[in-house]
C-alpha cells in the first residue's frame, strides 16, 4: 500500500476511536457528577478538560522538543480558536441554554486574562520561561477556584445518585478507557492528518493552526457532540472553557519550558491569531457573563467568524 493509503486508514481508525471513546467518556463523567454531587460545569471544566487537553499538551511539547516552534504555538492558539469558534459555536447552535452566572463570570474572566496576558507576552514574538510561570499562576488560580467551588456546590447526599460499587468501578473504567481512546484516536488523526497535508504541500504553520489544532481539539468536539446528544449543556460549556484556559496556560507554558529558553512565536500568530482568539472569546462570553444565558445567535456568529478566519489562512 502507498504511504497515502496507510495514512488515510490510520486517520480513519483515529476517528473511530475518538467517537467510541468520547461516548463512554461523557457517560462516565456525567455519572461522576451525579454520584459526587459536584456541579457538572465544574466536572466539565476540570476532570474532563484536563483529559481532553492531553493531545494539545502532548503535541505542542513534542513539537517544541523537535524544534517545530511554529507548530507548538500554532497548535495551542489554533486549538483555542477551534474550541470556541467551531466547537462552542456548534454547541450553542444546537444546545443554547442558561448556566450559573457566577461560574461563567469567574471562568470567563480567567479565560480573558489568559488571552490578554498571552497577547502582551507575544508582542516581542517570543514567550519567555518567566512569562510561562505567570501563565502557570493563572492555571493555579483556576484550579483552586474550581476545587473550592466543587466543595461549596456539592449537592446534599439525598440528592445524589446512589450507585453500587460494581457500577462505580464500571464507570471508572469507562472514564479511563474512554479518555485513552479519545487521546489515542486524536494522536492518530494528528499524525496522519499532518502527514497527508505535507504530502499535498501544506506549510507547517498552517498545519499547526488548522489540521493539528482541529485534530487535537477532537476530544473537545467529540465530548461536545456527545453532550449535545445527551442534553448536557453544562458539561459541554464547562469542558470548552476549562480546555481553553488550560491551552493558554499549561500547554504554552510547558512548551516554553521545554524549549530550554525562549519559545518563538511568529508575528502572524501574535498579530492575527491571538486577536482572533480574543474576539471569539468576547462573542462567546460577554453576553453570558451578564445574565448566564447562551444564545443560538452566538453560535451562528462564532461559526461565521471561525469560517472567515480559516478562509483567511488559506489565502
Amino acid at each position: 500500500m502507498t504511504l497515502t493509503v496507510v495514512a488515510v486508514l490510520f486517520f480513519a481508525l483515529g476517528l473511530y476511536l475518538t467517537m467510541r471513546g468520547g461516548d463512554a467518556f461523557v457517560e462516565a463523567a456525567t455519572f461522576i457528577a451525579e454520584v459526587t454531587g459536584i456541579p457538572k460545569i465544574i466536572i466539565g471544566a476540570t476532570i474532563v478538560s484536563v483529559a481532553t487537553t492531553a493531545p494539545e499538551l502532548f503535541v505542542s511539547v513534542l513539537a517544541t522538543l523537535h524544534g517545530a516552534n511554529d507548530m507548538a504555538a500554532g497548535n495551542a492558539i489554533g486549538s483555542v480558536c477551534c474550541n470556541i469558534g467551531l466547537i462552542l459555536g456548534i454547541s450553542l447552535l444546537f444546545l443554547p441554554g442558561r448556566l450559573p452566572v457566577r461560574e461563567i463570570r469567574v471562568k470567563g474572566a480567567l479565560l480573558f486574562l489568559s488571552a490578554i496576558l498571552l497577547g502582551v507576552f507575544c508582542v516581542d514574538n517570543a514567550l519567555e520561561p518567566a512569562e510561562g510561570l505567570v501563565l502557570f499562576a493563572v492555571l493555579g488560580i483556576f484550579l483552586f477556584l474550581n476545587l473550592r467551588g466543587a466543595s461549596a456546590g456539592k449537592l446534599p447526599p439525598h440528592h445524589r445518585l446512589h450507585a453500587e460499587t460494581p457500577a462505580k468501578f464500571r464507570h471508572g473504567a469507562k472514564f479511563v478507557l474512554g479518555a485513552a481512546a479519545v487521546v489515542l484516536g486524536a494522536h492518530l488523526m494528528v499524525d496522519n492528518g499532518a502527514l497527508l497535508a505535507r504530502l499535498f504541500g501544506v506549510p507547517e504553520g498552517i498545519i499547526g493552526l488548522t489540521l493539528v489544532a482541529l485534530g487535537t481539539s477532537l476530544p473537545e468536539l467529540v465530548t461536545t457532540l456527545t453532550a449535545i446528544r445527551r442534553g448536557e449543556a453544562a458539561m459541554s460549556v464547562g469542558n470548552i472553557l476549562g480546555a481553553n484556559i488550560i491551552d493558554l496556560t499549561l500547554v504554552l507554558s510547558a512548551s516554553a519550558l521545554a524549549s530550554r529558553g525562549t519559545l518563538e512565536v511568529t508575528a502572524a500568530v501574535a498579530a492575527r491569531d491571538v486577536p482572533v482568539a480574543l474576539i471569539l472569546t468576547g462573542i462567546a462570553l460577554l453576553p453570558a457573563m451578564r445574565d448566564g444565558r447562551f444564545r443560538r445567535l452566538q453560535g451562528v456568529a462564532l461559526l461565521a467568524v471561525y469560517i472567515g478566519y480559516i478562509a483567511s489562512l488559506m489565502l
